[in-house]
Order: C-alpha cells, then sequence, then structure tokens
C-alpha cells in the first residue's frame, strides 16, 4: 500500500533532523508552514544553516526554490525578473519570470528587512495573495511557502507590516557547546567533497503537489474540541503584550488544523496549541509565551497522537538558571564598559527562554521576572 504525502513528509524532516543537529525544532516549522501554506521567519545570526536547511528541504521535495540576499540596494527586477525587452518594443510590458519568484515554490529572502520600498509592495502583495503585478500583467504563483531570515526586528511601520506576514516567527540559535562535536561531525558530512545534492538520496518522491494535497486536507480537520481552549489562549497571549490581531488569530487555526494532519488525525485536540508558542513579536515575548502555551498543555492533559512539539523538553534546572542569572547581574553591576552588552543580553535572553519549562510555576515567573528586569536594563 503506498505510503501516504503526510508519511513521506515525515521521512523527509526525520531524515534533515538526522543531517542538521539541533535543528528539529527549525525542521518541524518548516514542514509546519509548508502544510498550512503560511510564512515563516527565521531570527538569528548569520551561520546557524538557516538558508542551508531550507535550501535541503525543498531539494527533498523536489520543488522549484529561489533564494536571494536583499540589501537596501537590491532592485525589483533581482527577485520577480526583467522586462521582456522583445514584447517591449512590441508595446507590451512583460516580465521574464524564469527561475525568478514568481515561478518559486519555495522561496528564501535571507535579511528580509533591508527591503527597500520599491520591492516592499510587491513583496506584501507576493506573500498575502499570491499575486506578482507589473503594470497591467498579473502572475499567479504557485508559492506553497516563503521563508525569511534576519539577526534584528523590524522598527518601523512599513517593514513592520512585512513581519506580520510570516505568521510562524523562530528564534535560531547558535549551538550550546556540548552539541559541538556532533555539529562538526555532521556539517563536514554535509560539506565534504562528492556529497550528494539535496534531496538525492531521498526515495520518498515527495512533490509539491503533495504537500498540495496534504494542504488540502486541512479543510477536512474537525477544530470544534479546541475553539473554546484556543479562545481562551488567544485572550491570554494578548495579555502578554503580544499583536494576535482577530486576522492572526484566525490563520493561526490553519498550523493547528495543520498539526492535526501531521499526525494524522481528521480532528484537532489541544495538542495541537504547542503552535501558539511561535506567534511572537519580540524577543522578550519569547519566554513567557512558551510558559503559557505548557501550562495550557498541563491543563489540557494527555492527548491522542499528539505533535512531537507539544511535549515538554527535558528538565530544565531552575537553580542552574538562577546561577546564570545572578552572574550576569554581577557582570553588568561591575559597569557595561567592562562587558559586551550585547552578548550578555543574548545569554540573559537564553537563560529566560529556558525558563519557561521550569515546571515550578513559582520558580519559573521569579525567573522569568528577573531576566525580564535584567533585559529591560540592557535595553
Amino acid at each position: 500500500m503506498p505510503s501516504s504525502p503526510a508519511d513521506r513528509l515525515r521521512r523527509v524532516t526525520d531524515r534533515l533532523k538526522d543531517r542538521f543537529v539541533g535543528r528539529d525544532e527549525v525542521i518541524d516549522l518548516v514542514a509546519l508552514a509548508v502544510v498550512a501554506g503560511e510564512h515563516l521567519f527565521l531570527f538569528g545570526p548569520p551561520g546557524t544553516a538557516k538558508s542551508l536547511l531550507v535550501r535541503e528541504f525543498a531539494g527533498a521535495v523536489r520543488c522549484r526554490y529561489f533564494e536571494y540576499l536583499l540589501t537596501r540596494f537590491s532592485e525589483p527586477n533581482e527577485l520577480f525578473g526583467p522586462v521582456d525587452l522583445a514584447r517591449l518594443r512590441e508595446g507590451v510590458v512583460a516580465t521574464v519570470t524564469t527561475g525568478m519568484l514568481p515561478e518559486a515554490e519555495f522561496a528564501f529572502l535571507d535579511e528580509l528587512f533591508n527591503a527597500n520600498s520599491a520591492i516592499l509592495n510587491n513583496l506584501l502583495t507576493v506573500l498575502n495573495e499570491r499575486v506578482y503585478r507589473r503594470g497591467a500583467e498579473a502572475h499567479r504563483l504557485p508559492l506553497l511557502s516563503a521563508f525569511a531570515a534576519s539577526n534584528h526586528l523590524p522598527e518601523d511601520d512599513a517593514l513592520q507590516a512585512l513581519f506580520d506576514r510570516f505568521l510562524l516567527r523562530c528564534k535560531v540559535d547558535a549551538l550550546p557547546r556540548p552539541q559541538l562535536p556532533a555539529l562538526l561531525a555532521a556539517g563536514w558530512a554535509i560539506e565534504r567533497p562528492g556529497k550528494p545534492e539535496p534531496g538525492a538520496d531521498a526515495d520518498d518522491g515527495l512533490t509539491a503537489d503533495d504537500l498540495r494535497e496534504t494542504a488540502r486536507r486541512l479543510r477536512e480537520v474537525d477544530l470544534s474540541g479546541v475553539l473554546e481552549t484556543y479562545a481562551d489562549a488567544v485572550a491570554k497571549v494578548r495579555d502578554l503584550g503580544v499583536a494576535l490581531s482577530d486576522r492572526r488569530a484566525v490563520k493561526v487555526l490553519k498550523l493547528v488544523a495543520a498539526s492535526a494532519v501531521m499526525c494524522g488525525r481528521t480532528a484537532a485536540n489541544p495538542s495541537d496549541l504547542w503552535v501558539l508558542r511561535y506567534v511572537w513579536d519580540r524577543i522578550e515575548q519569547i519566554g513567557p509565551l512558551g510558559a503559557l502555551v505548557s501550562g495550557a498543555l498541563d491543563r489540557a492533559g494527555p492527548a491522542d497522537a499528539p505533535h512531537p512539539r507539544a511535549a515538554r523538553p527535558e528538565a530544565v534546572d531552575a537553580e542552574a538558571l538562577a546561577g546564570e542569572l545572578a552572574a550576569a547581574e554581577r557582570e553588568l553591576a561591575a559597569g557595561p564598559k567592562l562587558v559586551d552588552l550585547a552578548r550578555l543580553r543574548e545569554r540573559v535572553q537564553a537563560v529566560s527562554d529556558r525558563a519557561a519549562w521550569v515546571t515550578d510555576a513559582t520558580g519559573r515567573s521569579h525567573l522569568l521576572g528577573t531576566a525580564g528586569k535584567l533585559l529591560e536594563k540592557l535595553g
């Protein structure tokens, strides 16, 4: 009996997890995004395998892929294709889109917030409507999902509108020291001469059409069992200061349904609310949001066929986290000129993120509060 597209997708993600050490979270979110037909933003420093991972995923699916590094000087032609000069001589404005973003099924835009005004409006339409317009022509795009990365978040309103098009947001950090040996071994396996092309070793035959077929199953998912719990969670997410508008709250239901589909279910259950961890606007919201969602999942109790992301991570040592925060406070007290404030802020933010998984509510609240005050001082 042939395997289903969801089964083949699972095998693709399992293979990628074997190759990319410590990136299970990102891989699961890439898969979730393409099934839901939504876009994923990856926040983190260069060199954390963000573009390579998306490229390898696209290769495994054997779909049309477009990747571009945006600068302040990038022009629309570089993304959407040049004007067809032969047609222009005939008085017709047409675009040569071969190999460009309008023909892509997966797209990766690096340094997203370098997008200038010449590109911005087109990108907004592409991401929201899957349409590219130039003059009188309009191209319906086959885009499944767009992925983007940056090491900073938007500050002005125009770029905030672009950020808003990415329903999923994931913070990608450099791997911790204990994972470095495994990272180096896996990285060398990818880089060494003669390595296979992306997806060349795949035997599942997963295609972009398979992903579209999987996405169509979202309409059949019964959400009635989670709507009340979800509505309560949305209210609490908003109380944290996350800008989860009514429109975005409805769109997140696509992620809930996609989680159910990926688990082989036709009905959503409370475990699918794990997706709410990834709707943050600012990095200081990540820890509190994770704690809120974990609490909701704990109260809901065990669920049938939960998504792996719904599980709690391994136990977190609250005392060790408190020690890290105390050390950070001492360093800051020694004088801002004597420490690297950006690096210290990263350390405190990492502690805040891990504190979200502390099981004791009182200890978790204390750690998050202490980390929050330190982050305020660090600016």
